[in-house]
């Protein structure tokens, strides 16, 4: 079933001590939202949050995770590392993953899969630079990150996963793309989903906006018909936005 979702991408803020009192804050006022909430702290302070939200209804994410299951690969976290303490979401192919540090459809591909093998749900990132959409690229972008990280999948791992568009030229800039913009693209992403699978994976999967909602626009972005919620960088930082954002349905 199709659901609407909040998740906060806190990036590299937050050291433990911090982390749980947004945490704990988070919780404390959560008692209004009727979506799925979804935290998403650094990996040092996943643990330290998971006690903070264990007894609540708000599930726990990470920002990352290696294509591998284990083995000799320093630095790296395995999917089965991040359930076993307490994740259910990873996010995979996030704009600043693909551009800061070469990540492209293939390997994040190959996450995907290593992800869902760990029964951690992927929030797979697609979106367009602004070089790309003032070229008119955009459509041909978003296909062919999509073809190239996901449609890989059966219909039944293909159903578990999640979308997040997130145009990279609207990512912590102050600019957003405008409500009208955000749903021709998850209108047109969901239209790809159809055409790989069917109506019913279409019309179920949940397909986030990613790129600076805040709570004076979440309302409007989140009414059109194909936008499930949204993936939130610096809003999900301060509590107060980031519920304000959650209540936005």
């Amino acid at each position: 079933m199709r659901k609407n979702i909040v998740a906060g991408n806190w990036k590299m803020n937050m050291v433990n001590d911090q982390a749980k009192e947004l945490a704990l804050s988070v919780v404390e006022n959560s008692d209004t939202v009727s979506c799925q909430l979804i935290i998403i702290p650094p990996f040092t302070a996943i643990s330290d949050v998971q006690k903070v939200i264990n007894k609540s209804n708000i599930l726990l994410g990470a920002q990352n995770c290696s294509q591998h299951k284990s083995g000799a690969f320093t630095g790296e976290v395995s999917a089965d590392m991040l359930t076993n303490i307490g994740c259910s979401h990873v996010i995979i192919g996030h704009s600043e993953r693909r551009a800061i540090f070469g990540e492209d459809n293939q390997l994040l591909s190959e996450k995907v899969n290593h992800a869902l093998n760990s029964n951690l749900i992927p929030i797979y990132c697609c979106g367009e630079t602004l070089q790309e959409r003032e070229a008119g690229n955009h459509f041909d972008v978003i296909k062919r990150q999509i073809e190239e990280g996901v449609f890989n999948l059966s219909e039944d791992l293909f159903g578990k996963i999640v979308i997040a568009y997130e145009p990279v030229w609207a990512i912590g800039t102050g600019k957003t793309a405008s409500a009208d913009q955000a749903q021709e693209i998850h209108k047109f992403i969901r239209s790809l989903v159809l055409e790989k699978y069917n109506e019913t994976i279409a019309n179920n999967i949940s397909i986030l906006y990613g790129g600076s909602v805040k709570p004076d626009n979440a309302k409007e972005i989140f009414a059109k018909p194909d936008v499930d919620g949204g993936l939130i960088g610096g809003a999900a930082l301060k509590a107060t936005d980031f519920i304000a954002i959650a209540t936005s349905f």
